[in-house]
């Protein structure tokens, strides 16, 4: 599972060096593609390949199911961290996050996401109220 945020930054040739709380679960390959509201998703591949079984047993037929994997696979981008435990991400995924030098990294259970610093500054502090206001349907039993 992951967890956590992490401040690390997106270098000249486009490279990120992954939390080193993450880097033993991700060493056996990624796959970044588009997330949704703007952020990159990183999924370990054993991850990426359940969501793809997931998406393939919807019928072809369904709409949104099809829109969706046109989206998610076409942007993924599948790669082995390096020795420093760094991946590259490329020019088109870096530019639909809006990505600059200053990211942020977190742990979002299953995937990593990877947004720029201010859309997940700007992201967090208008899902607070969101967050505090959350009824018990989200979240089946409470906490």
């Amino acid at each position: 599972m992951f967890l956590g945020t992490h401040t690390p930054r997106l270098d000249e040739k486009g490279r990120l060096i992954l939390p080193a709380k993450f880097r033993d679960e991700l060493a056996g390959g990624v796959v970044v593609t588009k997330g949704q509201d703007r952020c990159l998703y990183v999924f370990p591949t054993p991850e990426f390949q359940r969501i793809a079984e997931q998406l393939r047993a919807q019928p072809m037929t369904h709409k949104a199911a099809r829109a969706y994997s046109r989206v998610f696979f076409a942007s993924a981008h599948d790669e082995v961290p390096d020795k420093q435990g760094r991946v590259t991400i490329p020019a088109h995924l870096r530019e639909y996050a809006a990505l600059d030098r200053e990211l942020v990294v977190i742990g979002a259970s299953t995937r990593v996401e990877i947004w720029d610093k201010v859309a997940w500054e700007t992201y967090l502090a208008e899902s607070e109220d969101d967050f505090a206001d959350i009824e018990e349907g989200v979240l089946p039993g409470g906490l």
